[in-house]
């Protein structure tokens, strides 16, 4: 990290006293640990079947940033969202709850929404990574009630003077999510009315037909976005993102997977950070969210756009090599690598 350690440790020790609103689509991972030493055949059908030995659980989709504040030490994380009033939404529930730092008096139960669940079979062998098989998703497939909308609308309302929201839309289908227009309408006049409340927004179906809020992408979502078709050398990244920055008053943050983290603000500033080298077998789920979590906890302590750049950039490095999860970076384990970056997880 090119600035001190003194800088991370004043910017991390503010982290306890931040208040993060994470509005989006949350979702329950549940993994499936299989044991394939105890394959049998189904004597009805013929058809492999598969013990499973262990089931965990925890929050995905908004719920895997959440994770990643929690593991930073953020004392105060607001989830803005729903799930369904069945045994899935119960799970997700309890592993919200169980996260240091959550309060779930905004995400709300309803039987108008089934809980969006991504269910995911592992092979379990020993002495080498997991082998996911095909998963099992449960989603909704028609648009979010409008009640449904007014209650995350009313959340956000109360939710004014924190330090930063989040905004991630994870849904495929628009309107079926947290993150609907009429919601976005009212992020766009929070926005204009509170322009030094942090709004960092990401979506994985891109961020078009966003407000000009702080943007976070990768560099597909970011040529979609610019209308390139073709892949974006670096110095033609850099371009579309000072302009974009610039166009929108706010930063936008492009992650570049093997290439690094970017960084650019609308005055002008604009900052790269490589990747850091590979230490072992990599798994990249989980990655853009933990870049996410950093950037906005980072910047809501009063980072720069280089330090924040450059504690994302760790904590993603520290997640990719966490096998089998969708994992989390403590402060302490970016310390560590941020020290020495050829370390081993």
């Amino acid at each position: 990290m090119n600035s001190t350690l003194a800088r991370f440790e004043k910017i991390t020790g503010r982290y306890a006293g931040l208040r993060i609103a994470v509005i989006g689509d949350f979702c329950l991972d549940r993994y499936l640990e299989i044991d394939p030493s105890k394959q049998e055949i189904s004597i009805e059908t013929g058809l492999t079947v598969h013990n499973v030995v262990n089931v965990r659980s925890q929050p995905g989709g908004a719920g895997t940033i959440l994770n990643n504040l929690s593991a930073l030490g953020v004392g105060h994380i607001y989830p803005v969202g729903f799930c369904g009033a069945d045994g899935e939404g119960f799970e997700l529930n309890e592993a919200l709850r169980a996260r240091s730092g959550v309060d779930l008096d905004y995400f709300f139960r309803t039987p108008l929404r089934r809980t969006f669940t991504y269910c995911k079979p592992l092979l379990i062998f020993p002495h080498r990574a997991p082998e996911e098989l095909s998963r099992l998703d449960s989603k909704n497939w028609t648009p979010t009630p409008a009640l449904v909308q007014d209650q995350i609308i009313h959340a956000l309302l109360q939710l004014l003077d924190v330090e930063a929201f989040i905004l991630l839309d994870q849904v495929d289908l628009p309107e079926t999510g947290v993150v609907t227009r009429k919601v976005l309408e009212k992020v766009e006049a929070i926005s204009k009315n509170r322009p030094d409340l942090l709004i960092l927004a990401d979506s994985r179906r891109g961020l078009r037909d966003f407000p000009a809020v702080t943007f976070k992408m990768n560099a597909a979502e970011l040529s979609a976005l610019s209308g390139v078709a073709h892949k974006l050398d670096l110095d033609t990244i850099q371009e579309i993102a000072a302009a974009l920055a610039r166009k929108q008053g706010r930063n936008v943050f492009v992650s570049l997977s093997e290439r690094g983290i970017l960084g650019a603000a609308p005055g002008g500033e604009l900052e790269h950070v490589p990747a850091l080298p590979v230490r072992g077998p990599i798994d990249i789920v989980g990655a853009g969210d933990a870049v996410t979590a950093n950037l906005t906890a980072a910047l809501a302590a009063g980072a720069t756009l280089r330090e924040a750049l450059e504690i994302a950039n760790a904590a993603a490095s520290i997640v990719i090599h966490q096998l089998g999860t969708t994992g989390t970076a403590t402060v302490t384990e970016i310390r560590s690598l941020l020290e020495n970056p050829t370390a081993l997880p």
